[in-house]
């Protein structure tokens, strides 16, 4: 996926270069984060480094697992660099107590690392809530923006294979105004991240009657109606479950309890069709055959809603820009979300996002 250069938003301060080691976007990985633990993360920036010549990685974690790891990839020779962290995030970890006690974990260092400027993206597979919970103390959050949300690209039937979806779970809660800089923002991701130039936002209700709904949503359908027009997007009006994957939008906006739902329920639905159909075709012999005759359109399926291709949740809303790859992610995986964070940077598409929340505060609302 190729991010194209934005110029619908505001054009960002020149400061903001993406951070750059010898000619490549250097990226900060936690590479103790996730299930499949160290050995999947420097594999996947093995593999990335193998297709994208111009990134680099800073891995942080434990020295003496990683420095063997690294030395199996020929590829990563000169342009990957060990930082030592002594301790872990675990999955079970409240963030709270990360908070208060995670200061020397991989997690904290590589969030670590974009608040100093050495690198340009943090990419983890480790525990959400932890990663969010950093995050939001030490890069801080942007002007105007209450809440932070996660977005993600859910396959759709849309031409461009995808819709941006979020929050999935940055927060559960969400009131209308925050509602309206989730539409801000994500549409603001699927012009930079889809090319789409006036990306159309939906709003995700019970039903599409105007009338449906809590009051909170109701109050943001007129919010985002009211910035349609300044901010360079078609507001469709509300949304049902049913479109998340189809074509009526291009930005579905919702609550992260709703959202975080509905990505998990369709990743359960995709894992039993494929469960469903390999006991289909294994049935019998002449299901088997039938299965070597659609091989060829049977990996096409596969290929187009493989959720690795897309691997990576974004943090928005943050003085620094956060991917979250799944945390059973593989080497597909992770190199999936590396260069989807390679690509923000070299678009500087933060900067970009900071540029579009301050154009649309009222005078009064802009913090000093």
């Amino acid at each position: 996926m190729t991010v194209p250069t934005d110029h619908t938003d505001a054009k960002p301060d020149a400061r903001s270069d993406h951070i750059r080691s010898n000619g490549r976007t250097l990226i900060s990985v936690d590479a103790m984060g996730g299930d499949e633990g160290p050995a999947a993360v420097v594999a996947g920036c093995s593999l990335s480094a193998e297709i994208n010549p111009d990134i680099a990685y800073i891995l942080h974690g434990d020295e003496s697992q990683l420095a063997p790891l690294v030395a199996k990839y020929a590829g990563l020779k000169n342009r990957c660099h060990i930082r030592h962290a002594s301790d872990v995030v675990s999955m079970e970890d409240k963030p709270s107590q990360v908070v208060r006690t995670g200061k020397e974990t991989s997690m904290w260092a590589a969030i670590e690392s974009v608040r100093s400027g050495e690198a340009a993206v943090a990419v983890s597979c480790g525990n959400t809530g932890a990663l969010m919970a950093i995050s939001m103390i030490r890069l801080r959050r942007l002007p105007g923006v209450n809440r932070p949300a996660i977005a993600v690209l859910y396959p759709s039937s849309n031409k461009q294979g995808f819709n941006v979806m979020l929050d999935v779970g940055a927060d559960i809660r969400a009131d209308a105004e925050d509602l309206l800089r989730f539409a801000l923002m994500g549409a603001s991701y699927a012009r930079n991240g889809m090319d789409l130039q006036r990306p159309r936002v939906g709003l995700l209700n019970v039903g599409t009657e105007e009338h449906k709904g809590r009051s909170e949503l109701k109050e943001a359908y007129d919010l985002i109606r009211g910035q349609e027009v300044n901010v360079g997007f078609d507001f469709v009006g509300f949304v049902e479950g049913g479109d998340i994957s189809g074509d009526v939008a291009d930005v579905i906006v919702t609550d992260g309890f709703t959202g975080n739902i509905a990505i998990k329920t369709g990743e359960g639905t995709a894992s039993l069709i494929g469960n469903r159909l390999r006991e289909a075709f294994g049935y019998s012999i002449l299901s088997r055959l039938a299965s070597l005759l659609a091989y060829t359109s049977l990996v096409r399926l596969k290929a187009k809603i493989d959720p690795r291709r897309v691997n990576g949740g974004v943090f928005l809303g943050l003085n620094g820009t956060v991917v979250k790859s799944h945390g059973s992610a593989d080497a597909t995986g992770v190199s999936a979300a590396i260069k989807l964070a390679a690509q923000l940077a070299q678009n500087q598409f933060n900067d970009k996002l900071a540029a579009r929340i301050a154009a649309t505060l009222p005078a009064e609302e802009t913090p000093e």
